[in-house]
């Protein structure tokens, strides 16, 4: 104590940046000392590329090199089991322990809390796409097109994702959320584009498919990446859609208990 009635150090809430910064580091240090979400953001990505690169399984309708064609493909699988199935799994069950309920109470603002784990998921990606592509060029892959426009489908993929996947964690119980989340992840593994080509499904479908998040993802990076295509805008577009309406609908409705 300095002076009558100052105390030091002063008490109140950190700024708003400082939180999220604290928030978001312990998020990323959570997430990575998870066993199960490690084999769900990293083992199976990287099983996928090894297995269905050197193995003709699937026939992915691509003339070009099957690597070439999955790399973009398993690079938006790792996306998804982060941002949305890891997320929503994780979110989840924080809310049915409790963990989220005593958030609330803290000056952390709900929002708040959704950017740091988005900022969690970021720094997850960003070491999910450093391996994969170390596997993916060992397997012989030859990446073209825009880092640009990469990391733009990249951004918007995770923020749709993320937004869906706490909209699933804030208004459903734990144990809905966890079945919900690995049969979506199963659905859109098969047909997302990610390992069978949208062209094997018929025209109506096929149509309907190329909306979903995972099928821009894919397709975007498979158009830059494979083909060197210039700025895929009616992806991001889609992407972009799906981010606002997610992330929307998670300020909304997630409940905190």
């Amino acid at each position: 104590m300095t002076a009558t009635g100052t105390f030091l150090p002063r008490p109140g809430a950190a700024p708003l940046p400082r939180m999220i910064r604290a928030q978001a580091a312990l998020e990323t240090r959570m997430l990575l000392r998870n066993g199960e979400q490690l084999l769900l953001t990293v083992v199976i990505p990287s099983l996928v590329l090894v297995l269905f690169s050197t193995v003709d399984i699937v026939d992915t309708g691509s003339d070009g090199s099957t690597v070439d064609f999955l790399a973009p493909g398993v690079l938006a699988l790792a996306v998804l089991s982060t941002a949305f199935t890891g997320q929503a799994i994780a979110t989840g069950f924080e809310r049915r322990y409790g963990v989220l309920k005593r958030l609330a109470v803290s000056p952390l603002p709900r929002w708040g809390l959704m950017a740091a784990k988005t900022c969690a998921v970021l720094v997850t990606e960003v070491m999910q796409i450093v391996l994969l592509t170390a596997i993916a060029l060992a397997l012989g892959w030859s990446p073209h097109g825009d880092p640009l426009s990469v990391a733009l489908l990249l951004i918007l993929g995770t923020a749709a994702f993320s937004g869906l996947g706490l909209l699933m964690a804030g208004t459903l119980k734990a144990e809905a959320t966890l079945a919900a989340a690995n049969l979506v992840f199963l659905l859109l593994l098969v047909a997302g584009g990610v390992i069978v080509s949208l062209d094997k499904f018929p025209g109506a479908v096929r149509s309907a498919l190329e909306l979903l998040p995972i099928s821009a993802l894919s397709g975007g990076l498979r158009d830059v990446l494979q083909d060197g295509a210039g700025m895929p805008w009616r992806d991001l577009g889609i992407l972009a859609v799906w981010a606002v309406l997610g992330l929307g609908a998670a300020a909304r409705f997630f409940r905190w208990e």
